[in-house]
This record gives C-alpha cells, structure tokens and sequence, in this order.
C-alpha cells in the first residue's frame, strides 16, 4: 500500500510535457499528404502520374521524419513554450521565403 502511495505522489508531482508546436502541424500535414498520394495517386495539372505516386508519397514521408526530428532538437534548445513557438515559425517563414526565392 506505502509502495502505490509513492507512485501516485510521483506521478502527481510530474506534469506531463506535451507541447503543441507549429512543426508538430507541419509533421502531421506531411504524413497526412503522404498518405493522400499513396491512396488517390500524384496528380498535377490534372495529369496523373502512374510510377512516381509511390516515390513522392515516400519523399513526403521523408519530410515528415525530418520535421519532426528538427521539432525534437528544438524542444532540447528551447525550454519555453513561447519561445519554441517563435523559434519554430520563424524557422518555417525562412524556409517558405527561400522556397519562394528559388522557385
């Protein structure tokens, strides 16, 4: 009985740390694509692409895992909550900004 006491006083004194950030939207928006492809198929400009669904579909997957490792060594340099959601839209504006120059 003392041993279940202990426990429940240590899980009490332990919140509990998930944190909603904006690569974890960016994480969930990559898989969520990557399975559209694999069930509907790539189609752009209304041509589909036959052969390539299954290689963009893993490309995006690709994506994902890279998010959400990049989210993981942020939440490691960034204790706060405000100042990871900072960190990581202005990670997210600089990446769409080069995207968009180089495009």
């Amino acid at each position: 009985m003392a041993e279940q006491n202990d426990l429940a006083k240590r899980n009490d004194s332990k919140p509990t740390k998930f944190r909603l950030t904006p690569l974890n939207f960016a994480t969930a928006f990559f898989f969520i694509l990557a399975g559209y492809i694999f069930i509907n198929g790539a189609k752009i400009t209304g041509t589909t692409y036959q052969h390539w669904s299954g290689t963009i579909g893993l490309i995006f997957i690709l994506f994902g895992v890279v998010v959400s490792l990049l989210d993981i060594i942020f939440r490691n340099f960034f204790a706060e909550t405000k100042k990871l959601w900072i960190v990581e839209l202005s990670f997210i504006t600089l990446v769409l900004i080069i995207f968009f120059l180089v495009k």
